[in-house]
């Protein structure tokens, strides 16, 4: 459900504010389509077209001051500013790295002490935004740079939705004529089904028209394996789904991806076939696999996998069901793993394409800036304490480097 404020009607016959009356402003970019007319209908006593006008605003022009929408009339624009307002994130930093890519550090709250990292990777016919759903994530996966940062809180829709406009704005883009942003993949910083209702909310509005006009299979979550979200998305959304697996077996997976302990393969495995059972306009699943050098990327692994993905596309009676994506690890500070050698990387790709298995090796992409993939960390005030963990486990490492 979206929840607004419902603000009294308190205004001169003009339509201006009454002195001394405080409204807490509702942030229009927190509403897909059904909250904002419900919010138009209820708060403002206007019709729904009139919503319809102002998303087309937001989204479509990036326009967040009311006095520019001049489709409008003047009596509620000015209510509008009374009432509402269109609060986007603060750019910190703006990166651009040698291939393109590029990345934005943004702001989240009013205290500017937390901030989320939004990368946008650009290719021949497509330009895609990697958008984070959390400041921080609470998963620790032991090759992850977000996972060192500890977790802070779950983003807003509008936060969410926030990344978007402001890519899609610096970018020129323009929905259903100029795109420049045509996939959006929730891969950037959290888990994004520990913030489930603020994702499919934002999801909404990604594929709506008068949103940023993304279909379905334009718009990809991916998740680390939380089973009974994976089963309630199924039920209230039908975006593409990405599993971050990592491992072929549950030993390794508990080492890399601790919430395997809770949810092992079996499970996770059994949750993807019956999201893509209820959801039949989805023909497949990915899943990520991240290449570490000694640790999964040996040839045991590669066979090990093709059998599990054998096993997914045999019981979805689906020649294709199964899509793997291999990703080159991508070092960052105070890791101790070190990404698989080139030779290791194709052997294990061959192995997949020689059983028949959908199989790509992700290009690393703006790693000259820490925007590729695992390497996201933002500025986190960490309220689990990981970091101090983390740097205390550094220190102890580069003192026993020396000692030796």
């Amino acid at each position: 459900m979206n929840g607004f404020v419902v603000i009294p009607s308190v205004t001169t016959t003009s339509g201006e504010p009454i002195a001394g009356d405080v409204v807490q402003k509702q942030n229009l970019l927190e509403l897909d389509r059904d909250g904002l007319e419900r919010f138009f209908e209820d708060v403002l006593g206007e019709k729904r077209y009139r919503a319809h006008q102002v998303m087309k605003w937001i989204h479509h022009r990036y326009i967040a001051d009311f006095e520019q929408m001049t489709d409008i009339g003047k009596a509620l624009r000015v209510r509008l500013q009374t009432c509402a307002e269109v609060r986007v994130p603060r750019i910190v930093l703006d990166k651009h790295s040698a291939d393109g890519t590029r990345k934005w550090l943004l702001a989240m709250g009013t205290d500017s002490k937390n901030a989320i990292e939004t990368v946008y990777i650009p290719d021949k016919g497509r330009g895609t935004l990697c958008v984070s759903s959390q400041i921080g994530c609470g998963l620790n996966c032991t090759f992850c740079s977000t996972a060192t940062q500890g977790f802070n809180r779950n983003l807003t829709t509008a936060e969410i939705i926030g990344q978007l406009w402001v890519a899609a704005r610096d970018l020129g883009n323009v929905p259903h004529q100029q795109r420049r942003l045509t996939n959006v993949v929730m891969m950037g910083m959290g888990e994004p089904l520990m913030n489930f209702d603020n994702v499919v909310r934002a999801m909404s509005v990604m594929r709506d028209d008068l949103g940023y006009g993304l279909s379905n299979k334009r718009v990809t979550l991916s998740t680390s394996g939380l089973v009974p979200m994976i089963d309630r998305l199924s039920s209230e959304s039908d975006v593409s789904l990405a599993v971050s697996l990592h491992a072929p077996n549950d030993l390794l997976r508990e080492q890399l991806v601790p919430l395997n302990r809770k949810y092992p393969i079996a499970e996770l495995m059994a949750s993807c076939e019956r999201y893509l059972s209820v959801n039949r306009k989805r023909e497949s699943v990915t899943f990520e696999y991240t290449l570490i050098k000694g640790v999964n990327d040996q040839q045991e692994h590669a066979h090990q996998l093709v059998k599990l993905m054998q096993q997914f596309e045999c019981a979805m009676q689906v020649k294709g069901a199964a899509k793997v994506n291999l990703i080159p690890f991508n070092p960052f500070p105070g890791t101790r793993y070190e990404r698989s050698t080139e030779a290791d990387i194709r052997a294990f790709q061959k192995i997949m394409l020689d059983a028949r298995i959908l199989t790509i090796v992700r290009r690393t992409r703006g790693d000259d800036i820490d925007a590729a993939c695992g390497q996201l960390k933002g500025q986190v005030v960490d309220r689990t304490h990981r970091q101090a963990r983390f740097r205390h486990t550094l220190e102890d490492r580069v003192g026993r480097d020396v000692a030796a």
